[in-house]
């Protein structure tokens, strides 16, 4: 956190902080040594603003009231002219860029933090006492971090807001560091003392980790004592409040720094500022958006926390992370010696012409090696810098959230959240993986004939790995699966396709469904309320690789399909997305359902729209060959009863019987259950079976079949569970 607490421009833990209008914090002595002057109020430096190789204009030289004459700084536009200054007039050339909000300057001095400072100017008579003052018009004041300019009016550095929140945290900081610090073991022999781990409350001595365990043993009458950090140490995260009482935290309310004898009590959503009452009586504020200045406090303190959550995810995750790359270095070295110590083996067994292409071998897995730790040995850098900004940003904003000064937190609230977000979106995907493997992928083949020596090389090719299912996208949707894989991270391995298998949903035999390249199949025509089991594996030239692990998909225990456009005839009219059918001819005309049936036991139902003129529809099923342009079971494809308003007949092969009494009118249902297990066809009319199964031994592949014509309106109702009536 001790970086939080550093001035850019000083490098020092921050004295008497003030606020930027970009959020940033500067110390108050270096912001008025970095605070300059707008070139249209340089009147004292004319030479200096040239542009270089340029002679100044005559008239600057001896220009009134200046205060520039025959001095040094005379000298120095000689010195520029001749050429001999250049370098100074470089490091002294200022630019504005007032008009887009940022202003940028080449300084020649440098703060023991790396900022950059501009070197103090010899100012005209007069300037100096207004620069010790408010400051004159016209200055300005860039920022070390972001350089964004910020121009200062007549108050000068004082119409900037302190930051007396940040100012409280370096005091507590710097108060726990001495406590910390002074805290040393009261027992110990060495000289000087070790540091103070615990504390024992009942003996109030200070002990360091090795004379607690030889002076006070946690047993016999030690045991009960209690043992506390020292004095100063660090308490946990989040925890107390630093030491506040009450709301203030022992402070003095601060009082608005427009009107002194009123609190901040409200908030500006506008301004993002504290205004008191005062200010809005004004009418400065009069007409922003102002809310309760405690309301607004917690909301800010909620989304710092929820933010900060984020970013305690991604250092735990980094940390995990570095710990991998940490046995990740140990794997690479272990890998590199057995690869080493093979090929040694393998060339020593080899006719003298070998040694001298050993030596060229071992450089390739040298390199090899030296190159995958130089990978993670970065990874490793990188990932321990961005885990040191972002714990040191969390400590801070874990110090911020400890203030109870509601103002002096909404000062800073904004630019932390923000900055903490951009901490949390810096750890981007694939940022927390390993960019290298440990495996060397190098294997050496010594078949080749003795005149083949000379080109004696590493061959890369291995079998495939295992690829690994992508459990996430895989579903089932009605009686078609989808299985999606993918190759393990760093595989350097060449896949030329996969082979994808499936059993017979019956825990039977795995049978091919797909060979190809792509990473993402679908399966359709299964079996509905079936348990399938599928696996995946890669193949290539060397031959194909291991399978995956074994994935269980369940399909739909109850059928989801409309009519089918596609295998319907031309004359059949569709609507209500597919599920509901008329037909434009007088004749009768079959339409089929998308789902096709194969097992298991299945109940769907047709709601009669329209029915006129008495005619005759036909329900049942059929095969996909079935005759489209007349009335369903006239053909040995098809299984159907036809009924009018009075009766109903199954037909089959143009053979009519089982005449049931009982017909549909407008607004009757009818029920269709096919039972694959018992190889039976039945039908219902509003919920009454019309009479026994109407077809036995029905075996094979089935789709729901409807034949009617243009006196008859149905439409589908799907998704239907078996009904009592129906089991029975």
């Amino acid at each position: 956190m001790e970086e939080e607490l550093k001035c850019p421009v000083c490098g020092s833990l921050f004295r008497e902080p003030i606020i930027l209008p970009c959020s940033h914090n500067v110390c108050l002595p270096c912001a008025r040594t970095i605070a300059v002057q707008t070139p249209e109020n340089e009147q004292h430096l004319p030479a200096l603003l040239q542009p270089r190789g340029s002679a100044p204009p005559a008239a600057a030289a001896a220009a009134p009231g200046t205060g520039l004459g025959p001095g040094p700084a005379a000298s120095l536009d000689s010195e520029c002219a001749a050429g001999g200054g250049v370098d100074h007039a470089d490091k002294l050339s200022l630019h504005s860029e007032t008009d887009s909000g940022y202003g940028s300057y080449t300084p020649s001095l440098k703060s023991p933090n790396g900022v950059r400072v501009l070197p103090l100017v010899p100012a005209p008579p007069g300037a100096a006492a207004a620069q010790r003052g408010a400051g004159p018009a016209g200055s300005s004041l860039t920022c070390p971090q972001c350089h964004r300019s910020a121009s200062l009016d007549q108050r000068g550095l004082r119409g900037f807001q302190r930051n007396r929140l940040l100012e409280a945290i370096v005091q507590r900081y710097q108060q726990g560091r001495a406590a910390a610090a002074a805290a040393k073991c009261q027992l110990c022999d060495r000289s000087p003392p070790e540091p103070a781990a615990v504390l024992c409350e009942q003996c109030d001595v200070l002990y360091c980790a090795a004379c607690q365990l030889r002076c006070h043993p946690a047993r016999g009458p030690f045991a009960k004592h209690r043992l506390v950090p020292p004095p100063g140490a660090p308490g946990p995260p989040g925890g107390g409040d630093g030491g506040g009482k009450g709301a203030g935290g022992g402070r003095k309310l601060p009082t608005c720094a427009e009107h002194d004898l009123e609190n901040y009590s409200m908030y500006c959503v506008s301004c993002r500022s504290p205004v008191c009452y005062q200010c809005l009586e004004d009418g400065r504020h009069g007409k922003h958006d102002v809310k309760a200045l405690g309301a607004v406090w917690k909301q800010h303190k909620a989304q710092l926390s929820q933010a900060l959550n984020g970013v305690s995810d991604k250092a735990k995750e980094a940390k995990e992370f570095l710990v991998q790359l940490k046995n990740l270095l140990q794997q690479i070295q272990e890998n590199g010696l057995d690869y080493e110590a093979c090929l040694v083996a393998q060339c020593d067994a080899l006719v003298d012409a070998l040694t001298r292409q050993k030596a060229k071998l071992l450089t390739k897995v040298t390199k090899e090696r030296e190159h995958k730790l130089k990978v993670v040995w970065d990874q490793i850098n990188h990932c321990t810098l961005k885990l040191r900004q972002s714990t040191g940003l969390m400590e801070y904003c874990l110090e911020v959230i400890k203030e109870n000064d509601p103002s002096g937190f909404l000062q800073i609230s904004d630019a932390l959240i923000k900055r903490v977000q951009v901490s949390q979106e810096q750890w981007v995907k694939g940022a927390l993986e390993p960019k290298v493997s440990a495996e060397f992928d190098l294997t050496l083949d010594s078949e080749p004939l003795l005149q083949a020596i000379h080109q004696l090389d590493f061959i890369q090719m291995k079998l495939p790995p295992v690829p690994l299912l992508q459990l996430e996208k895989c579903c089932t949707r009605n009686n078609s699966v989808t299985l999606a894989w993918r190759m393990p991270p760093l595989s350097h391995n060449p896949v030329e396709g996969y082979i994808l298998e499936l059993d017979d949903g019956d825990g039977g035999q795995f049978r091919e469904v797909y060979v190809g390249k792509e990473t993402l199949c679908t399966i359709d025509g299964l079996h509905f309320n079936s348990t399938y089991n599928a696996r995946v594996k890669a193949f290539n030239s060397s031959g194909v690789g291991p399978y995956s692990k074994t994935v269980i998909l369940q399909t739909s225990d109850v059928a989801w399909f409309t009519f089918d456009p596609s295998s319907a005839h031309r004359d059949i009219v569709l609507s209500n997305d597919n599920q509901t059918a008329t037909c434009s001819s007088y004749d009768d005309r079959v339409v089929l359902g998308t789902a096709a049936f194969s097992k298991g036991v299945h109940y769907w139902e047709l709601h009669v729209d329209r029915y006129d003129n008495h005619p005759d529809p036909a329900f049942g099923i059929a095969r996909i060959n079935v005759v489209k342009d007349m009335m369903l079971g006239k053909d040995d494809k098809a299984w159907a009863m036809y009924v009018d308003n009075n009766r109903s007949w199954f037909m089959h092969c143009n053979s009519h019987t089982n005449r049931t009494e009982g017909g549909v009118c407008k607004g009757a249902t009818v029920g269709v259950l096919l039972d694959l297990n018992k190889h039976n066809l039945t039908f219902y009319i509003n919920g009454q079976q019309q009479g026994p199964p109407a077809f036995e031994n029905v075996e094979g592949v089935f789709m729901p079949a409807l034949s009617l014509n243009r006196n008859v309106q149905v439409s589908l109702l799907m998704g239907i569970p078996l009904r009592s009536y129906v089991e029975r």
